[in-house]
């Protein structure tokens, strides 16, 4: 995503008056509609405001996510088009599938969030910074802690070694990002994740922002119009989803499915 400087998002303000600009004492839902964000950067709509939960699930639901950098405002976000994985799409390739029926890693769900956010959030090889501020970590332990985040982890032995973490509204699973430590072994997170949507209804694994790593896994991308209406009929009302497996799982059986 476009960094996005203080000075240019005022400019953009004042000369075409799409952004607006959000307060804490603004209502959670306060956003404009999606169809208003600029194509330039893709799908700035917002900035300003806070990250409680009600503003969170309220953006999420609406298909708004916030993507800033340290000592921004928030800028809220809905790019088009979406970039979505689609459960029953998910692509195994078949080096990945031989090697999933062998391995000894395992598969979890909510048993490290913490440690799977802060993880994500490190910086990495070429990476300059993180948009996964300090800030975003504790909103999203929050929302952890009230049942609408969640974690999937995998293991090898008792280390963590790659998951990744989002928010699952209605029967709708909102990716935030994904790390690993060992090869594959977010292939295999997104893998579980996938099994376990389509195992519950499910309809549709939000992915944000369209690269290469994902087209490989199967993700594609839809027009915003598109992607809103799916939101309109499985989010809305807004409602948590709690059925998650509370045992480890063995990456081998569940390639053998």
């Amino acid at each position: 995503m476009t960094t996005v400087r203080i000075a240019e998002l005022r400019r953009a303000s004042v000369s075409n008056g799409q952004i607006v600009w959000l307060t804490s004492s603004d209502a959670p839902d306060a956003f404009p509609n999606i169809e208003t964000a600029l194509a330039e950067p893709d799908g700035l709509l917002a900035a300003g405001g806070d990250l409680e939960i009600d503003r969170l699930v309220a953006a999420y639901s609406k298909g708004i996510f916030p993507w800033y950098d340290d000592g921004q405002p928030i800028l809220w976000w809905s790019p088009d088009p979406r970039c979505v994985l689609f459960p029953a799409d998910f692509h195994v390739a078949r080096r990945l599938q031989k090697t999933g029926r062998i391995s000894s890693l395992t598969l979890s769900f909510n048993q490290a969030f913490d440690q799977v956010i802060r993880a994500c959030a490190a910086k990495r090889e070429l990476q300059l910074g993180t948009w996964i501020t300090a800030d975003m970590i504790a909103a999203f332990e929050r929302l952890h802690r009230e049942g609408w985040a969640h974690s999937v982890e995998i293991w090898n032995s008792k280390q963590l070694v790659g998951g990744l973490y989002g928010l699952a509204i209605g029967r709708v699973f909102f990716g935030e990002s994904m790390f690993s430590r060992e090869t594959n072994a977010s292939k295999f997170a997104m893998y579980g994740l996938c099994r376990h949507m389509l195992e519950n209804d499910f309809v549709m694994l939000d992915c944000q922002v369209v690269s290469p790593h994902l087209t490989t896994l199967g993700a594609t991308t839809i027009p915003r119009t598109e992607f809103a209406a799916i939101l309109d009929q499985h989010c809305h009302p807004t409602g948590r989803f709690g059925k998650w497996p509370e045992k480890t799982r063995p990456i081998c059986e569940l390639m053998l499915k």
